[in-house]
């Protein structure tokens, strides 16, 4: 049985745009030399080497977020094209 086109489509959409956010939220996360994070406020405290501030936290959770959307998305789009 095949599904609808229009939802196969929504659904592509979709996808298309949480995968470029996971993308985008991954390139913000700091890496060896700091990232992209610190100009958004991420590498502010020079004083807390080795803890996490609150928007290396946020960023975390906004990443897991986007990524189990990325996986939903992800099923949604199989299971719209059987």
């Amino acid at each position: 049985m095949k599904g609808t086109p229009l939802l196969a489509g929504i659904i592509a959409a979709v996808h298309v745009i949480v995968s470029l956010l996971v993308i985008f939220l991954i390139l913000l996360h700091a890496g060896r030399g700091g990232g992209m994070s610190d100009m958004f406020g991420g590498g502010m405290s020079s004083g807390n080497i080795g803890g996490s501030t609150v928007v290396e936290k946020n960023l975390d959770r906004l990443t897991v977020a986007a990524g189990i959307l990325f996986a939903i998305s992800t099923i949604a789009l199989t299971l719209a094209w059987r």
